[in-house]
């Protein structure tokens, strides 16, 4: 587990703590379709070093909300999929992405507005 809970402030400061960070919301949300390889979830997740990706993906299984399956076969294969807290995790996260959504889209209009006003001007 990450921090000991008397470091948290509220329940926010512990949510935030297991995804916090570019990478693991992003993670989260594409193991949702299902259980995904390093490599899917690499090019799934354009931009990310694996580097980066490796650590959030060691953090995520050690916050138990990821679940790394390593299957014997030549080569190895590692599957990656959400626990049950992990799907449980993604659900509260869904209301946070309809409000991202709306906020793109007004950041988007404002924008076009300011185009707008001036290529008019």
């Amino acid at each position: 587990m990450g921090k000991s809970c008397e470091t948290f402030v509220c329940g926010i400061d512990a949510g935030i703590d297991v995804v916090g960070g570019k990478w693991k919301v992003l993670i989260l949300w594409e193991l949702t379709a299902g259980p995904m390889r390093f490599g899917e979830l690499k090019r799934a997740l354009v931009g990310v070093s694996e580097k980066m990706l490796i650590q959030h993906l060691r953090e995520l299984e050690r916050d138990e909300v990821v679940h790394r399956e390593v299957a014997s076969a030549v080569p190895p294969r590692v599957d990656y999929s959400l626990t049950e807290y992990g799907v449980e995790l993604n659900e509260a996260l869904g209301p946070l992405g309809a409000w991202g959504r709306r906020h793109k889209a007004r950041l988007e209009a404002i924008r076009r507005g300011r185009a707008d006003r001036i290529a008019a001007g």
